[in-house]
């Protein structure tokens, strides 16, 4: 049965995707690399990688049920789960390594909500969620580092060294919000009961506020990917999919 939607027709990768032909280009290169390196034998796919990479690009823009998705697909609903089991993780950011001295980060928590309670938990007035550190670029503002998953009840000043975000941005100058007291993080000052802050205070807490939007306008931007309002996958599967996620947000955003 003949697909309804192919990556052969360029028109079908931007609404699905959010990626532009050329970026989608990039990224199938990458992960045909990925896929050289790992090659296994057994029954080979129906479909080819680059309509896979569209499934899998597709489910994660949509959030479509597998059935849907097969019958997008003109696959099986199996098939369909099985290829995102496969390619789900390959996409995924590199995540840096090493910075430049004069590199400035911005971290700061999302939550998504979850439906395997097995890895989420239920933080106060919300949906069963995890927890997720992530850390940008100040001046390119491209994600660098997606700490591992944590319960949704988990505070951020404890998630960010438990889920390893900490680790992986070492001694560089990092950026938060207020509630993240105790961590060595740069924070606004804070504002004592019954006390004003000296107005150069105010100036540098309003130049904070400023700069650390930046991650909020990420995360508002990753999550027009709508797997990050609803995530059925279980296990690592949010991982997975926020790591990809965040490598599709630097390439629609850096290029």
């Amino acid at each position: 049965m003949a697909g309804v939607i192919t990556a052969s027709v360029p028109s079908w990768i931007e609404p699905f995707t959010g990626l532009s032909s050329r970026c989608f280009g990039k990224l199938v290169t990458s992960v045909r690399r990925e896929q050289a390196s790992d090659q296994q034998r057994g029954r080979p796919w129906g479909l080819p990688l680059e309509d896979r990479i569209l499934l899998v690009t597709a489910y994660w823009r949509t959030n479509l049920t597998m059935r849907q998705l097969a019958l997008l697909f003109g696959i099986s609903r199996s098939a369909a789960d099985r290829i995102i089991d496969h390619i789900g993780p390959l996409p995924a950011l590199r995540q840096r390594k090493q910075f430049r001295k004069d590199t400035v980060l911005i971290v700061d928590g999302t939550l998504v909500p979850t439906r395997d309670h097995s890895v989420a938990e239920q933080p106060k007035n919300y949906r069963y969620s995890t927890a997720h550190q992530v850390v940008i670029d100040a001046d390119t503002r491209l994600v660098v580092v997606v700490g591992r998953p944590l319960p949704g009840n988990r505070h951020d000043s404890r998630g960010w060294e438990e889920s390893g975000a900490k680790a992986a941005v070492g001694t560089t100058t990092t950026i938060a919000d207020g509630g993240c007291q105790g961590t060595g993080l740069v924070l606004p000052h804070r504002r004592r009961k019954g006390q004003d802050l000296p107005a150069w205070k105010e100036k540098h807490d309003r130049s904070h506020k400023q700069v650390r939007a930046r991650v909020e306008h990420t995360f508002a931007r990753m999550k027009g990917w709508k797997i990050l309002r609803d995530c059925r996958l279980k296990g690592d599967g949010v991982h997975h999919a926020l790591l990809g996620i965040a490598r599709l947000h630097n390439l629609t955003f850096g290029g």
